[in-house]
Parts: structure tokens; C-alpha cells; sequence
């Protein structure tokens, strides 16, 4: 998997702006499963050098409606094969959770799909999936502006470093809300834009970070963030702003029985 993607979620040019991420170098595309699959044909790209990403939401949560989710999604992106299949949430209880799990893994021994993940998931749903000998899960995607330098989930990212499982960080750039003195003046120190400090900083903690645009200028700037590095000071005193749960923008799914 490659460790930069891009998210598409409500971006309703999402066809253009696939097209000019695969142009630039993005490999990774997450959702707006037409648009992409439209996007990725329209280029040159052979399809084992795209990386393709959907998921399940919890009302279509059970095994045999996720068996059918999967094939619609298939169909949708006109492939033959995803390459990440993710549980959207915990919200649906533990039974239908688990049902869904296994549907994504008999879909995986058909070749439907190449891994599996979750998203949203707190330790304790994933130690259920452990606890029904289940494999565990590729990815742990945490999203809606849930894994950033105020909210940083140290026990869930923790949980996951030992269990090999990567971290996702989808809207890792706090919708937009970037003006702590901190990132703006670290912004200046390495005359880099905020986005870049921040999505910089989500490689440097080992995540992969999905960030979004439907702007040319901002989907080529997102990732040109391989000409710098923060050092110890910066990541220090990003690292320093953590306000735990209190700093998450919006739900926060992960402690969901």
C-alpha cells in the first residue's frame, strides 16, 4: 500500500480530481467508487500499480449483505479485484460486526478482495476480532479529523504498532482548520505550507494519511512532501499539542460498545 492516498469522500469532481492525483503521482484512491474506477481507466496506469480502497457502512452490516456489497462495489469500480476492503465503523454491535468480518475474508479466499481493514475501531473491537480467531485486520483507518496532532489515540495507535497493523489517517489535515500558532509558525521555519507540516508529520508517526482536495494546486502541493523532514523540535512540539478525545472535531466512534 502506498504510504500517501487520496480521499475523495464528497468531492463532487472526483473523476478530475483522481485523474490529476494518478497524473502527479498519487497511487492510492479511496471511494467515490465510479469516479475512481472512470479515473483510473482514463489513465495509463496498469491496474496493479493503483491501489484501490472502499468500504462497508453499518446499515448494510451482516455476512450475506456484505458478500453482495462487495460484488456491487466490484461492479462500481469496474475491476476485478479491491485492494482494501474496510468496516466502516463499531456502530453495528459485535455479532453483525463480526458477520461482516467473515464475509470480508471468505470475499478475500475468492479473490474479490486483497486485505482487509476496519475503520473507527478502538482496541477493544479489535481485540473481539482476535478473540474469535479471526486474522487481524491490515489497516485501523481513523478518520474524520480523529488522528491528528490534537488527537493523536495513542492507545489504539499503540494496540496497532503491535499487532502490525497500519494506521490510516483520513481527513489528516483538520478540515482546514490549520492556524495553531505552532503548525503556522513551523509553516514559516520550513517554508512549507500548514498541510504539508501536518501531512508531514503523519508519515514521520508512520501513518498514511489520506488527504482530500478537488483543487489542482492543493492535490499537487499535498504531496510534495518528500523534499523536507520535521526534525526532533518540530515533532516534539507537535507531538505536545495532543488534547486526547477532547481534541477531536466531530464523532468519535472507537469507544462504541
Amino acid at each position: 500500500m502506498p504510504r500517501l492516498g487520496f480521499g475523495v469522500y464528497q468531492n463532487y469532481t472526483t473523476t478530475e480530481s483522481v485523474r490529476e492525483a494518478l497524473l502527479v503521482g498519487y497511487r492510492l484512491a479511496y471511494r467515490n467508487e465510479a469516479h475512481v474506477g472512470a479515473a483510473w481507466k482514463g489513465s495509463d496506469l496498469p491496474r496493479g500499480e493503483v491501489f484501490l480502497t472502499t468500504k462497508c457502512i453499518n446499515k448494510t452490516h451482516g455476512y450475506e449483505s456484505t458478500l453482495k456489497g462487495v460484488n456491487a462495489s466490484l461492479e462500481r469500480f469496474g475491476i476485478e479485484y479491491i485492494d482494501l476492503f474496510l468496516i466502516h465503523d463499531p456502530m453495528s454491535g459485535c455479532d453483525r460486526r463480526l458477520q461482516t468480518y467473515k464475509a470480508l475474508q471468505d470475499a478475500q479466499r475468492a479473490g474479490k478482495i486483497r486485505s482487509i481493514g476496519v475503520s473507527n475501531y478502538g482496541v477493544h473491537h479489535l481485540e473481539e476480532i482476535r478473540a474469535a480467531g479471526y486474522t487481524m485486520p491490515s489497516v485501523n483507518q481513523i478518520e474524520v479529523c480523529h488522528l491528528h496532532p490534537f488527537c493523536q489515540q495513542k492507545a489504539i495507535v499503540s494496540y496497532c504498532s503491535a499487532h502490525s497493523i497500519v494506521v490510516q489517517a483520513y481527513c489528516p489535515i483538520l478540515r482546514g482548520k490549520m492556524d495553531h500558532p505552532v503548525i503556522l509558525e513551523l509553516a514559516e521555519r520550513y517554508h512549507k505550507e500548514a498541510a504539508q507540516i501536518l501531512l508531514r508529520w503523519s508519515l514521520q508517526k508512520g501513518f498514511v494519511p489520506l488527504p482530500k482536495s478537488a483543487t489542482p494546486e492543493r492535490i499537487r502541493s499535498n504531496i510534495q512532501l518528500y523534499d523536507f523532514s520535521l526534525d526532533d523540535d518540530a515533532m516534539t512540539r507537535l507531538n505536545a499539542l495532543d488534547k486526547g478525545k477532547e481534541g477531536a472535531l466531530s464523532w468519535n466512534p472507537v469507544d462504541h460498545p
